[in-house]
């Protein structure tokens, strides 16, 4: 029995049948020529989803990805450092004491399984800074993931290498090109670094990492097109806001878009947003979002955006009334490969 016919099988009721239909949806919009953009919040990359992520971007199965600076950065971090990390599967036990053990030894905890600083943080911070230099003495600005990319690209790390680099969904992504958007990458590691550079004097400001705006504008190019097949400038104009409440979907030759949304956060509402900015801001046509899917370990609650039920987005102009909506409320590291395993078809 394949997993696709355990899950078709045996996944018939509550949060197992809701996987199972938004499996089904995910796969049904690609087939119909549609394309999925994918977010990354929590810690999905020190958890190693690029196991089965990577081969999703490869299959052409996720034709973008919005993700926190954290999770950009940790599956490099996991490239190169594999063999250093330590996990503790007793994490809920440990006391203040033991936790501070593991701060002066470089050990920075994530659930069960630790990062070590000097081996991950410090081997990528010391070429990435290269990069970063060389780029401000230039006087070019560029996003953060570009700089990851041209690392990978430029196998400048490849000796360091811990794991194969095909469990790598970052190796994966920079081979493909695919677009990439990281909202908020100053709270990460490396942002921090970066802020660090610029405080010391070593980098200008703004400096040679461009930020969260020019994100969205590239979001929002990428979207009319994936959705369109029309640049953005060249989308109708909406005239009335009688005519924006209409949700005309714009030009027919392109497929519909989708997202699947691992985790809460500004990963998901990030790219989300990019529907309404582009209607109700910028006053142009193009679709709603096509599909809808969140992994969620958050419960509906109150102002909560993560726990937040989908039907709430379409009051923001997000999501339609027919678009196809899930949620699965479950741990993302036991959903996420289950439901690619699906779309995949094994």
């Amino acid at each position: 029995m394949t997993l696709s016919d355990f899950i078709d099988r045996h996944y018939r009721h509550f949060n197992a049948a809701t996987l199972r239909e938004a499996a089904r949806g995910y796969r049904d919009l690609i087939d119909g020529g549609g394309q999925m953009l994918l977010t990354l919040a929590g810690a999905m990359s020190t958890a190693e989803l690029g196991l089965s992520l990577a081969e999703m971007i490869r299959a052409g199965k996720v034709h973008a990805i919005c993700a926190t600076g954290a999770n950009l950065e940790e599956d490099l971090f996991n490239l190169v450092a594999h063999d250093h990390y330590r996990r503790i599967p007793d994490w809920r036990a440990l006391t203040a004491e033991q936790e501070k053990d593991l701060e002066r030894r470089g050990l920075n905890r994530v659930t069960d399984t630790c990062i070590p600083e000097a081996e991950a943080f410090r081997a990528v911070g010391a070429p990435l800074l290269e990069l970063w230099r060389a780029a401000n003495a230039a006087d070019e600005r560029r996003l953060p993931h570009e700089y990851l990319y041209q690392l990978i690209r430029d196998r400048t790390l490849a000796r360091s290498y811990q794991i194969d680099p095909a469990d790598s969904w970052l190796v994966a992504a920079a081979e493909a090109d695919l677009p990439l958007f990281v909202p908020g990458w100053e709270d990460s590691t490396l942002g921090n670094v970066f802020a660090a550079e610029q405080l010391r004097g070593a980098l200008s400001r703004p400096g040679p990492v461009r930020g969260g705006t020019q994100y969205m504008t590239a979001l929002a190019e990428w979207y009319a097109h994936a959705s369109t097949g029309r640049a953005l400038a060249d989308l109708p104009a909406i005239d009335t806001d009688h005519d924006a409440a209409l949700g005309g979907r714009g030009g027919a030759d392109a497929g519909p878009v989708g997202m699947f949304q691992i985790g809460g956060g500004i990963a998901g509402d990030f790219p989300i947003c990019v529907v309404p900015m582009i209607r109700q801001d910028l006053r142009r046509r193009c679709p709603y979002w096509a599909y809808f899917c969140q992994i969620s370990d958050s419960t509906t609650s109150y102002g909560s955006y993560s726990g937040a039920v989908p039907n709430e987005k379409i009051t923001w102009g997000k999501l339609d009334v027919d678009t196809p909506k899930f949620v699965i409320e479950s741990d993302a590291t036991i959903v996420a490969p289950l439901v690619f395993g699906y779309v995949l078809g094994w």
